[in-house]
């Protein structure tokens, strides 16, 4: 194997491999990144087993082949070398070496059999849709935040996309939650998406994703199965197994009977949070709303590093109500509207409390208050 390729387009093959890879695992293979160039096209493949990619790119190639070597140090070396530069990258087989040059910079980078690159197995998939990438990017971006870290409850470390009835009929769905706060997000049912099975795509792919999801005007082929999800775009193919497990009924869980409605500014109360609870203590994070007629207070008492307190001029015009929250909770709830006004529906202190952007309902977020 021997091609020739720019060091920026590399660089962008590589980092996506790379990131999959897990840092401590205990099978030496697993922590390189598999090369094959062919054509004109080197493609660059990384998995943990769980998840595949796959970043093709175009290079100038010599002599077709392949190989696999250290992902995190291939792309360590390739970081560092100029921008502008060209990369010549050449296979030796005998010595088992990978040979990279860049200008007067030469490595020799030690190299495993391509042959014993694991393969994750193909799978039948029930739905094929294209989705537009700024679409993808909202469901999972509004939705990611909530996603538990509790490994005792897997069923609930990613976000669960499925087909759900609408307002106005059927969407595709993402939720997440942690039991503590909730995040449900629609979008329009794309064209093939009829007998989609629901599926839990895990925090890690969640996060492997977002990187495929910056251009606005990407289209991603989207593929699933009972067992795997499959996101693609031209030059890049991100394969995941889903979680096994059933994710919980969260509709018993939205409230549908709140009335009492404060309309805020959403930047302005994130940062109001922000400053009160600066003295609040780190175990509890514990920030008080206390509402009345277009006015409201936002308290932290802490008896170990003090109190603080902060008003806002709001829209509110019911009854006289205190409630408690965490304060990280609120900051990244409130961190989710795009609009200018978050309006919270509360029933009484003890109640899940609702939080939407404006009057958009394809976007609902809950929260459960705590004791302050």
């Amino acid at each position: 194997m021997k091609f020739s390729i720019e060091r920026a387009a590399l660089l962008k093959a590589v980092s996506q491999a790379q990131s999959v890879v897990e840092r401590r695992n205990t099978i030496p293979i697993l922590a390189n990144v598999l090369m094959m160039a062919d054509g004109s096209d080197v493609s660059f493949k990384a998995t943990d087993l769980d998840i595949e990619v796959i970043d093709k790119t175009n290079a100038q190639v010599e002599r077709a082949g392949g190989t696999t070597v250290n992902a995190v140090l291939f792309h360590e070396i390739v970081r560092k070398l100029p921008d502008g530069a060209l990369v010549q990258i050449e296979e030796d087989q005998a010595a088992g070496r990978l040979q990279v040059r860049a200008g007067r910079s030469q490595f020799q980078l030690a190299t495993l059999a391509r042959e014993d690159f694991p393969v994750m197995a193909t799978s039948d998939y029930d739905a094929n849709f294209s989705c537009k990438a700024t679409e993808l990017r909202r469901l999972f971006d509004k939705t990611r935040f909530a996603i538990s870290t509790e490994e005792t409850r897997y069923y609930l470390n990613g976000v669960y996309m499925h087909v759900a009835e609408g307002e106005d009929g059927r969407v595709l769905r993402c939720v997440a939650t942690d039991g503590h706060r909730l995040a449900r997000v629609d979008a329009p049912l794309p064209e093939g998406l009829e007998d989609m099975p629901g599926v839990i795509v895990p925090r890690k792919t969640v996060g492997e994703l977002r990187k495929l999801l910056d251009d606005d005007d990407a289209v991603i082929a989207v593929s699933v199965s009972e067992t795997k999800i499959r996101f693609a775009t031209p030059d890049i193919t991100l394969t995941s197994k889903v979680i096994d497990g059933t994710f919980p009924d969260y509709a018993r869980v939205i409230p549908a009977g709140n009335t009492r409605k404060l309309v805020v500014d959403a930047a302005e109360f994130a940062k109001a949070v922000d400053r009160v609870a600066t003295v609040s203590s780190e175990r509890s994070r514990a920030v008080k709303l206390s509402l009345d007629e277009d006015r409201l207070t936002l308290s932290v008492n802490a008896p170990d590093s003090g109190n603080a307190e902060e008003e806002l001029a709001v829209a509110y015009g019911d009854e006289r109500l205190e409630i408690g929250f965490n304060a990280k909770y609120l900051q990244e709830i409130a961190g989710q509207v795009d609009r200018e006004n978050a309006v919270f529906l509360f029933n009484n202190a003890g109640d899940p409390t609702l939080m939407r952007e404006g009057d958009d309902t394809s976007a609902i977020y809950v929260v459960m208050p705590m004791r302050v």
